[in-house]
């Protein structure tokens, strides 16, 4: 089991202890990841970068965490291979974005 894949089970396996597989299909999952994001935006609105991380930095981290809960979560459900969708991405991103 790679570290991504461990992650993903320590996620679901906090989610299984509380019973909540029950609320976690993939449009709900897409849903919670979009507002998480969203809330991450928020703590930068009306500052510069330096200003919203000096001002919100544990805000911030905790944001980002949610929204990767929810993307693992979402990855599990749905049976997604992180990293080979992540590789995959890069190696498309390089074909179009040449250096």
């Amino acid at each position: 089991m790679n570290e991504i894949e461990s992650l993903i089970k320590k996620v679901d396996d906090f989610r299984d202890e509380r019973n909540w597989r029950q609320y976690h299909n993939a449009k709900d999952l897409a849903i919670s990841l979009s507002i998480e994001a969203s809330e991450l935006l928020e703590a930068f609105q009306w500052k510069t970068s330096e200003e919203a991380w000096k001002e919100n930095k544990e805000n911030i981290k905790e944001e980002i965490a949610d929204v990767l809960i929810y993307a693992l979560t979402l990855c599990s459900e749905l049976n997604i291979d992180v990293e080979k969708i992540v590789i995959d991405k890069i190696l498309k991103n390089g074909i179009k974005y040449k250096i």
